[in-house]
């Protein structure tokens, strides 16, 4: 990367889910809230609204009725729910990061990201009057890109606490709580969380959606996803951050500045900001006060996200491949779970003729994706090379005549 970090946009992505209602200390006031150019932006194209993040269809609502009635009769409410809808297996749920669905759409689509599945758990919790928790679960910070758009992504998940019954009163208990992570248990296992209240995770699944409409270039329908992640809960930044973004991609420099400022002003360490700070004052041609906060960011993130990869392959461009395959594995050392760098990897040993080296690194791929659409193309991929595989194994295998000849 340049000195001055070449970033299109830095948004904060919840790739998966979480908890529930936690009553969070606020020192400080939100902050503002004023920030919005609605005449700058077509009307959107899609309906927008909190609300139905967590709605209960119809067809959620029979399956509450009839499906989950035997497992809640004999397991009870909580432990019933968890049963019905995972351990049991009954929606065959699939994982798919590729979009961030409501809780109806994803009991409809039968798979969804982490938020997706989270939303769903809470929804039906919230129906069987099971008292929830959200939790945001601090991992080490992750980096993906799409369409030259960088994201970090977080991590949420939920908590079901046990109904206790005290007399003709529900008495609902801390102590036992039971979390439910869409994360392998040895990616979380160990790490801090916080809890947060439920307008904070509908803020984060507003902010995927208006991250989400970005990649794909709809840049109008993003501000109003972000518009209104701020009216939900204005203490999450990440959706300043996008709507500073968006600003940006109007050409409305003077306000991308201001909003970003107000991040900054929050959490002056604030990584994403400060890189699309620089990028913004560079647009209005202060170079040497982008420098200074370029060189700021470089102190705090000394090695950008993504520098090996993409020095990998400018290598394999050249044919370099065993150049390549030391960048690859540089970049995986510290992004161990992010498909396509194994699959570059893996490219980078076919290149040198290491057909298995390959077939372990895409291997590798198929098992980190979260996508159905890249499930389908790394495990084409790999099914190509295990063809390849085995006809190098029948190649060395020595061919014999028939006895006595």
């Amino acid at each position: 990367m340049n000195k001055i970090r070449t970033l299109s946009a830095a948004l904060a992505l919840i790739a998966t889910a979480a908890g529930l209602s936690g009553c969070a200390i606020e020192t400080r006031p939100p902050p503002r809230t004023d920030v919005f150019i609605d005449s700058a932006f077509k009307p959107p194209s899609v309906h927008v609204d909190a609300q139905e993040a967590l709605a209960l269809s119809p067809a959620m609502k029979r399956f509450a009725e009839k499906e989950m009635a035997s497992e809640i009769r004999n397991k009870g409410l909580r432990d019933g729910l968890i049963d019905a809808l995972y351990t049991k297996g009954r929606l065959q749920l699939d994982y798919d990061a590729e979009t961030t669905r409501t809780a109806a759409e994803a009991f409809e689509a039968k798979r969804g990201n982490c938020m997706s599945l989270v939303l769903m758990t809470a929804a039906f919790a919230r129906h069987l009057n099971l008292p929830v928790r959200f939790n945001s679960v601090f991992l080490e910070e992750s980096w993906t890109r799409s369409n030259n758009i960088f994201f970090v992504a977080g991590h949420v998940n939920i908590s079901l606490a046990r109904p206790l019954a005290v007399g003709r009163a529900a008495v609902f208990g801390d102590p036992e709580l039971l979390t439910i992570d869409f994360l392998p248990p040895d990616q979380v296992r160990g790490h801090r969380g916080r809890v947060v209240d439920e307008s904070t995770i509908l803020a984060m699944f507003l902010n995927n959606r208006a991250a989400e409409a970005l990649t794909v270039g709809k840049v109008d329908d993003a501000y109003w996803w972000a518009r209104e992640a701020i009216r939900t809960d204005a203490r999450w930044l990440s959706a300043y951050n996008t709507l500073a973004v968006l600003y940006r991609r109007k050409g409305l420099l003077d306000r991308a500045e201001a909003t970003l400022r107000l991040v900054l002003d929050r959490e002056p360490l604030n990584t994403q900001a400060m890189s699309n700070l620089v990028l913004v004052l560079s647009d209005t041609g202060r170079r040497e006060e982008a420098l200074v906060y370029s060189n700021q960011l470089a102190q705090i993130q000394p090695i950008a996200p993504y520098k090996f990869f993409d020095e990998g392959l400018a290598a394999m461009r050249a044919g370099e491949y065993a150049a390549a395959r030391q960048l690859f594995r540089k970049e995986l050392a510290r992004a161990a779970y992010v498909p396509e760098f194994h699959f570059w990897l893996g490219l980078a040993n076919y290149g040198m003729g290491d057909v298995s080296g390959a077939r372990g690194e895409i291997a590798k791929a198929l098992e980190n994706s979260a996508t159905v659409k890249d499930r389908e193309m790394y495990g084409a991929k790999l099914a190509w090379l295990n063809e390849i595989r085995e006809q190098q194994r029948q190649q060395r295998i020595p061919i014999r005549g028939p006895a006595g000849s």
